[in-house]
């Protein structure tokens, strides 16, 4: 096995905190800290609820559709599409097995019969309450360290990451920008 050299060319910023790293980086500077603590950050916050999946025989793609089928019943299968940016080939395999294994359930538009709309059943419910407690208990511990006024700042920040120019109803209505109905 190759060992893999993590060195850093001289006067590159590491990824080890942010001493001697200047909040605001010079033009053209790569922010290879951030980059890399979003990576293992991800990793680790996923990581939890993909060993917990591994046992239903399930991965990442099935976390994210039970999660938007959860958090926004009656989701419209266009709008889950939208959402989690995948082909409907993608979705519909993981979305079949989730239909199949009664995760989800499926029912038709109360106006329009093409609509297909999408619930979590209570045995869909409760995976995503584990799987969010799991992802919970991970933001408590790390926000545990973090004061309140960091907190903010961390809200604001993840909110600054997320593309808002294309119209995603659940992004929507998790900035508040939906059209009340």
């Amino acid at each position: 096995m190759t060992d893999i050299n993590f060195s850093r060319p001289s006067g590159e910023p590491d990824s080890k905190g942010t001493e001697g790293v200047s909040p605001t980086p010079r033009t053209g500077e790569l922010r290879w800290d951030i980059i890399e603590l979003l990576f293992f950050a991800y990793r680790d916050f996923v990581g939890d609820a993909d060993h917990e999946l591994e046992a239903f025989g399930f991965g990442r793609a099935h976390h994210r559709v039970m999660h938007f089928v959860h958090r926004y019943p009656g989701l419209k299968v266009a709008d889950l599409l939208d959402v989690l940016r995948i082909t409907k080939q993608s979705l519909g395999r993981v979305l079949k097995q989730l239909l199949d294994e009664g995760y989800i359930i499926q029912k038709t538009g109360n106006n329009d019969r093409r609509q297909r709309l999408l619930y979590a059943t209570p045995k869909g419910e409760a995976l995503v309450a584990k799987l969010a407690g799991l992802q919970t208990d991970r933001i408590t511990r790390a926000l545990g360290a973090v004061d309140p006024s960091g907190i903010a700042a961390i809200s604001q920040f993840l909110r600054a990451m997320i593309d808002r120019d294309d119209p995603d109803k659940v992004l929507e209505a998790i900035f508040g920008t939906g059209k009340k109905s």
